[in-house]
């Protein structure tokens, strides 16, 4: 129905950001939704998928029309739905993640929540030599990263980086592994706290 939404991004939380348009303020869960933290009160355009189920309607929100598509991609495999699709998006090493699927690698799939084994096998069976857009998807994000400013970092962002992780679905266990590391790396962004967590987390 909504391929996209321009607004005025009035609020970051850890889950979702909310983009005003029209005097309407719209839901959005995004993939780290602190990479829009500069947006705030300006004009911007998201790309939007929605969700729809017998008892709930959901927004999900991308920053380029690449980043949609590998999100349509990966809920069409059996046993992904749009909140592990969030999830797998969340972490930024895409390159991996389809390098991963060319080399059958279920370990290093099954380390994304909601991702089982049976389930990394179907993305395999689903996907493999289907990602030609990759490329793209992954300048897009490159070109786009996020600097941090040293002089901004706080243990309030720490926190605000913990509670994104739990709510793309990283567990209570994953997050306390992770936050003495995370404790070490001090005048980080909110956003550049999620980018460590989520580098971090791939490694276990």
């Amino acid at each position: 129905m909504f391929e996209y939404i321009k607004g005025t991004i009035a609020h970051v939380y850890p889950g979702y950001v909310v983009a005003e348009a029209y005097g309407i303020g719209y839901k959005i869960l995004i993939a780290n939704p602190f990479r829009l933290s500069k947006a705030l009160s300006k004009e911007t355009l998201i790309y939007v998928y929605q969700d729809v189920k017998q008892d709930s309607m959901q927004l999900f929100g991308f920053l380029t029309i690449q980043e949609k598509n590998l999100f349509l991609k990966l809920i069409n495999v059996s046993g992904i739905g749009p909140k592990s699709a969030l999830a797998i998006l969340a972490n930024e090493d895409h390159r991996g993640f389809v390098q991963a699927i060319e080399d059958s690698n279920i370990t290093f799939l099954t380390k994304f929540p909601g991702v089982g084994k049976k389930t990394a096998q179907q993305i395999v069976l689903d996907l493999k030599g289907k990602l030609s857009e990759f490329d793209v998807l992954q300048r897009s994000i490159e070109e786009g990263q996020t600097v941090l400013d040293t002089s901004n970092g706080s243990a309030r962002s720490l926190e605000e980086a913990m509670e994104a992780l739990l709510a793309l679905g990283y567990s209570s266990k994953d997050t306390s592994r992770i936050r003495k590391k995370m404790e070490l790396s001090s005048g980080q962004t909110t956003d550049g706290y999620i980018r460590e967590a989520l580098s971090l987390l791939m490694k276990k």
